[in-house]
């Protein structure tokens, strides 16, 4: 990569940055307003990702393929899973996720400026991984506020971003809920977004990130006993999904 790329990529995710935080900042107004209705702020944010997010996409020069969003949502509510090879893919979110779909962060999102407080008002769900009872606790209240509303969840199953593009383990937290709200798993696969931003850079480089919907996933027979399986079922599906040299070998 010569250098005239490297700083043209930089000074993309600058401006990508730029209208994420003006965005944030309307997006924070309006959120205040609503603070008394949750269900509310949480589809208002949802409609906000839909504007916010391909705007993002388009000044980073980043194009996406993907089905039409009636077969994305045709199974909502719905646990919708995504493996997590970017930065980019929280933008990702926003634009795919289905309206009345809550996102799933680390606490730590609170500290993005300007996007983090969008988030904390939004409704949207906070996970506390500092110990496991709180993690525990934490999901147990995403499951309530689902079931309560008729609402879906989109979370990354490998619980962090991969360092390298590659698929990373998948942790227990999606089947836990599952379990609890016998949702339907819809896993979204994303190809190529780790070459559009790379890790550990600032640096956007335009390309295509092509989006696969795989099979629905029937939870209602899910057991407690069984999660080993059930993680090691859905994980295969992305494994076949993902190019060689896109995943880590079993």
């Amino acid at each position: 990569m010569t250098f005239f790329q490297r700083v043209t990529g930089v000074i993309r995710f600058g401006l990508c940055f730029a209208v994420l935080s003006v965005g944030s900042i309307f997006l924070i107004i309006i959120l205040i307003l609503l603070i008394p209705w949750r269900v509310t702020r949480i589809r208002v944010a949802n409609k906000w990702g839909h504007t916010i997010g391909p705007m993002i996409l388009w000044v980073s020069g980043v194009k996406v393929n993907f089905p039409t969003r009636e077969q994305l949502d045709k199974d909502r509510p719905a646990i919708y899973l995504s493996n997590h090879s970017s930065e980019l893919d929280p933008i990702l979110a926003l634009k795919l996720c289905p309206i009345g779909g809550c996102g799933i962060s680390k606490k730590q999102i609170v500290r993005v400026p300007f996007f983090g407080q969008a988030y904390l008002l939004s409704g949207h769900l906070l996970i506390d991984r500092s110990s496991r009872e709180k993690a525990i606790a934490s999901m147990k209240e995403v499951a309530a506020l689902v079931r309560k509303h008729q609402l879906s969840i989109w979370i990354w199953p490998e619980g962090t971003r991969s360092s390298d593009g590659k698929l990373l383990p998948f942790k227990k937290g999606f089947v836990h809920l599952a379990l609890e709200t016998k949702l339907p798993i819809v896993p979204v696969v994303n190809h190529g977004a780790d070459k559009c931003f790379p890790a550990r850079t600032l640096r956007l480089t335009p390309g295509t990130v092509d989006i696969e919907i795989l099979p629905t996933i029937d939870t209602s027979e899910w057991k407690k006993e069984t999660i080993d399986e059930h993680i090691a079922e859905v994980r295969n599906m992305y494994l076949r999904a993902l190019q060689p040299n896109e995943n880590l070998a079993l």
